[in-house]
C-alpha cells in the first residue's frame, strides 16, 4: 500500500493554499494523502485534487466566540484528538505535517501521543500559536518567511512558501507595463481584516486623473456583506469593476494586473513573488504578533512593493501611490522583476524533500 502523509490544517487560504501545494506534490509522487481539517478548514478545502481524503475532525478556537464558546473549547479540541487516536491507530501515516491553526492541533496531538513523525510548516514570521505550541515537540519546523521569529532552542529550516500549481503555472508571467491602454488591477483582501481595503481603495482609485483612470478595470475581492456597495460606488464613479467575495482565479488575474493591493498574507506574498508583480501591501494590524509586517518585508526591501501601514491608510495617500506605479511604466517593471528575484518557486520541492527525510524516507 502506498505510504500516507496526514496534513493538517486551519480554515483560512493562509493555512490551505500551501497545504494544498504539499498535497499536490505528495499525490504526484504516489502517497496516499489525508486533509485533517474542522468543519470550517472543509468548506475552504474545494482546491484540493479529488484524490484527497478529507477528514473533519472537532476543534475550536479561544480566540474568537463568546464565553460559552471559549469554555467548551477544550472539550472540543480533546474530542478531535481522541478521533484523531483513534483513526491513526487503525491507518497509520508515515509523517504528520501541521500548517497552523487550531484545526491541525488534533492530528498532531494524536500524532506526538502516538510517536508517529511530525513536523510544522509556519507560513508567517512569527509563529501563530498553535504552531508555537508543537515547536519543541516535531521533529522539524519548515518556515516560509526567513527569518522566522523561533522560541529558544528550536532551529527552523527555510524552505519559502509552497504556491499551488495553478501559481506555478503562472510563474515569471510577461508583464506588461502600466500604459495609455486597458490595465488591471487586483485588490485582494482575505478572509480577515478585508473591510478596510473596501473602505479606502474604491474612493482612491476615484481619486485618480481622469486620463489613468479611464484605463482601469479592478478586480475586487471584498465581503460578501460590503460588495453591494463597493460595486455601486465602482459604478456610480464610472470605473469597470469586477466584485466578488471570493476570486476562484487569483492566479490568473495577478498574473494580468499591472498593480496589486494587498494585505500581507504569507501565501498573497509568495504569490506575488513567484508570479512576480507589482504591489502595494497593507498588513493587517491585529494580525498575532504583527506578523503581516514581517511578511511584507522581503518585498518592500527588494523593491518590489510599498508598505503602507494600516494606520496611514486613506484614500488620498493610497491614489498617490497607485499614481506613482501606474504612471511610471519603467519603475513598475522593475518592481515586477524585484518581487521575481524574491521569490522561492522551488518552495515544495524543498518542503517534499524535509518530509521524506522526517519520514525515513
Amino acid at each position: 500500500m502506498s505510504r500516507l502523509i496526514v496534513i493538517a490544517a486551519g480554515g483560512t487560504g493562509g493555512h490551505m493554499f500551501p497545504a494544498q501545494a504539499l498535497a499536490e506534490a505528495m499525490l504526484a509522487m504516489g502517497w496516499r494523502v489525508i486533509l485533517s481539517t474542522d468543519e470550517r478548514g472543509a468548506r475552504y478545502a474545494g482546491g484540493f485534487p479529488a484524490a484527497v481524503e478529507i477528514r473533519e475532525v472537532r476543534s475550536a478556537t479561544f480566540a474568537r466566540g463568546g464565553l460559552v464558546a471559549k469554555a467548551m473549547a477544550p472539550a472540543r479540541i480533546l474530542g478531535g484528538s481522541v478521533s484523531a487516536l483513534q483513526q491513526m491507530r487503525q491507518d497509520a501515516p508515515a509523517l504528520v505535517v501541521g500548517f497552523g491553526g487550531y484545526p491541525s492541533i488534533p492530528a498532531l496531538a494524536a500524532a506526538t501521543l502516538l510517536g508517529i513523525p511530525r513536523m510544522i510548516h509556519e507560513q508567517n514570521g512569527v509563529l501563530g500559536r498553535v504552531n508555537k505550541l508543537f515547536a519543541k515537540r516535531v521533529d522539524a519546523v519548515a518556515c516560509g518567511t526567513w527569518p522566522t521569529e523561533l522560541p529558544e532552542g528550536v532551529e527552523g529550516e527555510p524552505i519559502g512558501n509552497p504556491v499551488r500549481n495553478a501559481v506555478l503555472e503562472r510563474e515569471g508571467a510577461p508583464y506588461i507595463p502600466p500604459g495609455d491602454y486597458p490595465m488591471q488591477l487586483l485588490v485582494i483582501g482575505g478572509s480577515q481584516g478585508a473591510k478596510i481595503l473596501s473602505d479606502v481603495v474604491p474612493g482612491a482609485i476615484a481619486a485618480l486623473p481622469e486620463a489613468m483612470r479611464r484605463h482601469l478595470k479592478v478586480s475586487h475581492q471584498a465581503r460578501a456583506e460590503d460588495g453591494e456597495r463597493v460595486a455601486a460606488f465602482y459604478d456610480e464613479h464610472g470605473i469597470g469593476a469586477d466584485v466578488q467575495p471570493f476570486f476562484d482565479d487569483i492566479p490568473a488575474r495577478m498574473s494580468e494586473a499591472q498593480l496589486v493591493i494587498s494585505r500581507a498574507g504569507a501565501s498573497s506574498v509568495a504569490d506575488l513573488s513567484v508570479i512576480g508583480r507589482p504591489a502595494i501591501l497593507v498588513p493587517y494590524a491585529a494580525a498575532t504578533a504583527d506578523h503581516q509586517t514581517a511578511n511584507a518585508r522581503s518585498l518592500v526591501e527588494a523593491g518590489a512593493a510599498i508598505l503602507v501601514p494600516e494606520s496611514q491608510l486613506n484614500a488620498q495617500s493610497l491614489s498617490e501611490q497607485i499614481a506613482l506605479v501606474l504612471g511610471h511604466p519603467d519603475g513598475a517593471v522593475k518592481m515586477a522583476h524585484a518581487a521575481l528575484a524574491s521569490g522561492r518557486p522551488d518552495a515544495t520541492e524543498r518542503l517534499v524533500a524535509l518530509v521524506e527525510r522526517i519520514a525515513g524516507g
